[in-house]
């Protein structure tokens, strides 16, 4: 008999799915509910229990992790008489790993407690490929004690971990993550059409550049989509509209002024009104074409 906590994964999304099955081969108990029939079947094929609904899948479980969307599917999957709250045991440890506002995290901490349940906010940075190796860096809110009690489990899923401080900590950690990428991408792009346009090896400059100052995670993950044109979904940009909405709101609310983040948040936007919502975030890359006057 393992000695680790029975889990219910609530979520088999890009992320969720690869992230859950490094549970398995971690040797933990993995018990998962998403509204996707063809995820369940990958869960159970990979060791896992496919759980008819939300009450099922927690019913039992010491832990439930969260990794949905946004806030409305947070709060769609944690309250009502179908919900987390109204079904998990007392003394449940929910670890939320999706990326919402801050707000939400803290607002659902608070109900959690009056139900005997504890909350960690635990979003991650790393997109699919992370999740794929297991390499996360994952930034988390709540108490000490709890962090402490999810380490082992959140160290199969990620490399970089760390408590940020209180509920919704890790949410606004991940809000300024998710600016710093999203500027990184924008200049990377801009970067590209700039050496294409004045008859440059690409490939050959983005790898003297990477290995300089300029050299950051975001190239070496998206140097290949940008020399392939490939903008397969590993994240995509319809969430990171979601996520620059979420930064843009908490710094207004604290008085942070934002200045390069908001004109990419309107670069993000834009590049979702015209389609391209569905595809990765490296297709920012589309949007400079645009502007420069490629036809796409």
């Amino acid at each position: 008999m393992s000695n680790l906590p029975t889990i219910a994964w609530i979520g088999l999304g890009i992320m969720g799915s690869p992230m859950s099955e490094n549970l398995l081969k971690a040797g933990y108990s993995v018990t998962g509910f998403t509204l996707e029939r063809d995820k369940l079947e990958r869960l159970a094929a990979a060791g896992g229990t496919a759980a008819g609904s939300i009450a099922e899948a927690v019913r039992d479980a010491e832990v439930i992790v969260t990794m949905v969307p946004a806030s409305p599917q947070v709060e769609a999957v944690a309250y009502g008489e179908d919900g987390i709250l109204a079904n998990a045991r007392r003394g449940a440890l929910l670890i939320d790993m999706s990326s919402i506002t801050p707000r939400t995290s803290v607002e659902l901490a608070r109900n959690a407690a009056e139900m005997g349940i504890r909350v960690l906010d635990a979003p991650v940075s790393g997109g699919e490929a992370g999740a794929i190796e297991a390499v996360l860096s994952i930034m988390v809110g709540g108490e000490q004690a709890d962090f402490d009690a999810a380490k082992p489990l959140l160290d199969a899923l990620g490399k970089t971990i760390v408590l940020c401080g209180p509920h919704g900590s890790g949410q606004t950690v991940k809000a300024a993550n998710q600016l710093i990428v999203a500027v990184n991408i924008q200049a990377c792009a801009e970067a590209v059409v700039f050496l294409e346009r004045s008859g440059v090896d690409l490939a050959a400059a983005l790898d003297v550049l990477n290995g300089g100052l300029a050299g950051s995670t975001v190239l070496t993950r998206k140097k290949d989509n940008f020399l392939n044109r490939d903008f397969r979904p590993g994240f995509r940009i319809d969430l990171h509209h979601k996520d620059m909405g979420i930064v843009t709101d908490a710094a207004r609310n604290v008085g942070a002024a934002l200045p390069v983040g908001a004109v990419v948040a309107q670069l993000v936007a834009s590049l979702r009104a015209q389609g391209d919502g569905g595809l990765d975030h490296s297709a920012l890359l589309r949007s400079v074409e645009r502007l420069s006057g490629t036809e796409i």
